[in-house]
């Protein structure tokens, strides 16, 4: 097998955790701005699209190269070892970004590079004409930022937070892999309750299931790379038999979703069967001030509205309140929000024991985390 540069792309704010998964993976890391550097296999590339819960595209580094000209950028393309990667009827699509660069046109820095491959391709393949691009795709990025060049090849496809279990979302979902991410700073356990009172489609308590029963995020769906010649059938069989071998499916889980409108419970329910927790999951339709709860030691998970809509943030202001109010009555669980909202604390009525800066798409997010008290049984 050939090895390979690698790198998992993250959202800012997300990279230690993604190296963290890497490296519970077996793979040394280096960590940049949103993203996570490793070197492995073809194995490698199959074991962590399906395995990384957080990371955003597993990508292969073809080069790296400084670009202050349209020349220096099509030579430096062209020296790429290309053929390594495509084969002679390969597509290969090419998009880009710039940051910071004197090459600042996007249009322009994508076709050229297109035209370097192209010719690297046909004096390695021996063509003269044009090459036809009919067999399987390989998406091509150059990124440039502050003047050095960047070529990655997408071993993903559509990005790893489509799990394949969402069939309906609501309004503003939450991303997988960011509710992965909220569940993995709790440190929650399988073997504590887990609580989402604001669970809209139900990802964060997906989530925390895939998560308790040790499942690979990635099992049930395709990757792009699956389509490559090199990328061989028996790899990818090899790493979901491993990923099945894993799996504690009879790992016992409470896990308890509930929102105020009936029609996301009803969705959230829907995830929940298609990917396979319809039995493990509860939900129901309530408000957050109403909960209750026997059990000690719990994980309360949530992302509670963030009043972005005229007229909403008195409402959500109450649901803070609410939700602190009650929760005096449970100090042995620990509350976990992620909100937009500056006063959330005061609010809420208690100083957070940690905050951490996370990016809810474009939304700047706190996660306030609330510790709870170690339970007498402990």
């Amino acid at each position: 097998m050939a090895n390979y540069k690698l790198v998992a792309t993250s959202a800012m704010g997300l990279e230690a955790i993604v190296a963290q998964e890497v490296q519970a993976l077996g793979y040394e890391t280096t960590v940049d701005n949103g993203k996570v550097y490793f070197e492995g296999d073809e194995t490698a590339i199959a074991r962590t699209n399906l395995w990384l819960r957080v990371a955003d595209r597993v990508k292969i580094v073809v080069g790296q190269f400084p670009a202050t000209s349209f020349e220096q950028l099509f030579e430096s393309v062209k020296a790429l070892p290309w053929e390594k990667y495509l084969p002679v009827d390969a597509a290969f699509p090419v998009s880009g970004k710039s940051v910071k660069s004197k090459l600042f046109s996007v249009p322009d820095c994508q076709a050229i590079t297109k035209k370097a491959i192209v010719e690297r391709m046909k004096q390695h393949y021996k063509r003269l004409g044009f090459l036809d691009e009919s067999g399987a795709t390989y998406k091509i990025e150059v990124s440039i930022l502050k003047d050095v060049a960047t070529l990655t090849l997408d071993t993903s496809g559509a990005g790893l937070h489509k799990r394949g279990y969402r069939q309906v979302q609501g309004e503003a979902p939450l991303k997988e892999t960011l509710a992965a991410a909220l569940v993995q700073i709790s440190k929650w356990n399988p073997n504590r309750p887990f609580v989402d009172p604001f669970c809209g489609s139900g990802t964060i308590t997906l989530e925390a299931a895939m998560f308790g029963q040790n499942i690979a995020p990635g099992y049930n769906r395709e990757f792009i790379s699956e389509d490559w010649p090199w990328m061989k059938a028996k790899i990818w069989d090899a790493a979901r038999d491993e990923a099945d071998s894993l799996a504690n499916y009879d790992q016992p889980l409470e896990i308890i979703g509930s929102d105020i409108d009936h029609r996301m419970v009803s969705i959230a329910q829907e995830n929940a069967l298609e990917a396979g927790f319809g039995d493990i999951i509860t939900f129901k339709q309530m408000q957050a001030r109403d909960f209750t709860s026997q059990l000690t030691d719990g994980v309360m998970i949530g992302n509670p509205p963030y009043g972005e809509r005229i007229g909403d943030v008195e409402v959500v202001e109450q649901v803070i309140r609410d939700l602190g109010q009650v929760m005096k009555n449970y100090p042995t669980w620990s509350v976990y929000m992620l909100s937009s909202m500056k006063n959330f604390e005061e609010l809420y009525g208690r100083q957070s024991t940690k905050k951490r800066k996370l990016f809810n798409g474009f939304i700047e997010t706190n996660y306030y985390q609330f510790w709870g008290q170690k339970s007498k049984k402990e």
